[in-house]
């Protein structure tokens, strides 16, 4: 008697466009929309006419690894970075476009578990959002386009050229948690020639406590979307999402308004290079007005332009300031 072949996992490649859609929206809450997915395009509701949109392409290789991430990881992560640009515009996220290229022997469950970490990043950090509509294609290199909708409700936008002189500066959320977990990535399942070994439950069960939340910042981000929108209500004159690095992104932020911040390093935790210089935070930079009711906690002050747009402790800062994937990718996938 010969041992049974293993069973073999269903591919996209076998299925038609409309089995795997099928598949997903299955997998999704129901549609509260005029016009949900289904027709060739969404309507939805928009209560004061004006509509906030961003959008975040996720690539194999620079943006994530097979072998670290699950289909339910990078159906969180996806939805997660865009819904925080969007809160960071003081926008209710109301809907997700999703498009997936994927390779034709992409397993089926990697599809179902996609969509139910759409669904559970949806519910958990901006209920009412959901999955409107998107596309499917094939392509050799798995890809993962999000456009993400928003309501202003009336409110005016919060935008990155608001601060002004005198204003304080803060941060809603963690910074260098998401960069520390990328380094446990990196340092500890990677083999002797750099290429990402697989991330398994058990490898994850052995990490102790600060290096497993570490690890959950990377690979389900959870960005404070809620305080995002009460700093819009409370008056920040400035606002954006903190993804590629709070030195990086503070230096957008300057510009942006024609000003300087001026950082204190005793305000970024233990390790302030890996706060400056990390990604993937998605928490929350805001600079307040001194007579606000600011969120958060403060890390400077907006002070007049100088010859640099970010100083820390009264000097440039001379650390690595961000993630930039022409720079940073190191070709690998895994």
């Amino acid at each position: 008697m010969t041992d049974a072949e293993p069973s073999r996992e269903t591919t996209v490649g076998e299925l038609s466009e409309g089995q795997i859609l099928r598949g997903i929206l299955d997998r999704l809450p129901p549609s509260s929309a005029p016009v949900g997915p289904g027709d060739d395009a969404a309507v939805l509701s928009v209560p004061d006419g004006r509509v906030v949109a961003t959008t975040d392409t996720l690539v194999h290789g620079p943006d994530f690894r097979l072998a670290w991430s699950s289909p339910f990881d990078l159906g969180f992560k996806a939805a997660a970075v865009n819904l925080a640009d969007v809160a960071a515009m003081g926008a209710r996220p109301i809907a997700l476009l999703v498009a997936l290229a994927m390779p034709d022997a992409t397993p089926v469950s990697f599809v179902r578990g996609f969509a139910d970490g759409l669904a559970a990043a949806c519910a958990e950090l901006a209920p009412g959002c959901a999955v409107e509509g998107g596309d499917l294609t094939v392509s050799d290199t798995l890809t993962i386009a999000v456009t993400a909708l928003g309501s202003l409700d009336g409110r005016a936008p919060v935008r990155r050229s608001g601060a002004r002189v005198g204003d304080g500066v803060y941060v809603i959320g963690e910074l260098g948690e998401a960069a520390r977990g990328l380094d446990v990535l990196f340092e500890r399942f990677t083999d002797a020639d750099g290429a990402p070994v697989a991330l398994t439950a058990e490898a994850r069960d052995a990490l102790d406590a600060a290096d497993a939340k570490a690890l959950s910042r990377q690979l389900t981000p959870r960005p404070p979307l809620a305080e995002a929108l009460r700093a819009a209500a409370s008056g920040a004159t400035a606002m954006m999402d903190v993804s590629d690095g709070l030195a990086l992104d503070a230096t957008r932020l300057a510009d942006a308004s024609g000003v300087t911040i001026a950082l204190d390093s005793e305000t970024l935790g233990d390790d302030p290079a890996r706060a400056l210089g990390g990604g993937e935070d998605h928490g929350f930079l805001v600079a307040f007005a001194p007579d606000a009711e600011p969120l958060g906690r403060r890390i400077g002050t907006v002070v007049a332009r100088g010859a640099e747009a970010l100083t820390v402790d009264g000097r440039a800062w001379a650390g690595r300031v961000g993630w930039d994937p022409y720079r940073d990718w190191d070709a690998g996938r895994g």
